[in-house]
């Protein structure tokens, strides 16, 4: 299974987050299927490539909750029309 999650990137106090697609099994810093967006706490900054991610939803990817609020906050499920 795949599931949609984040990955911690960058040094103390300047953390940002790739969201990524990778095998549930996976740890979380391990070999990504796909990077489709990242999200800056900090800055208050986030980028989703929609297409890729309403893509691996249809396909039956999971995600987690945090990838999940983050995405609602982008209101991904209203541009593609995917319940997540």
């Amino acid at each position: 299974m795949v599931k949609l999650r984040s990955r911690r990137h960058g040094g103390k106090q300047r953390i940002t987050y790739r969201i990524i697609a990778i095998h549930a099994q996976s740890r979380r810093e391990g070999k990504a299927i796909k990077e489709v967006g990242f999200h800056d706490p900090r800055k208050e900054q986030t980028q989703l490539d929609v297409s890729a991610i309403a893509s691996f939803l249809e396909r039956g990817a999971q995600t987690t909750e945090t990838v999940r609020d983050i995405s609602k906050r982008a209101k991904v499920p209203e541009q593609v029309k995917i319940k997540l």
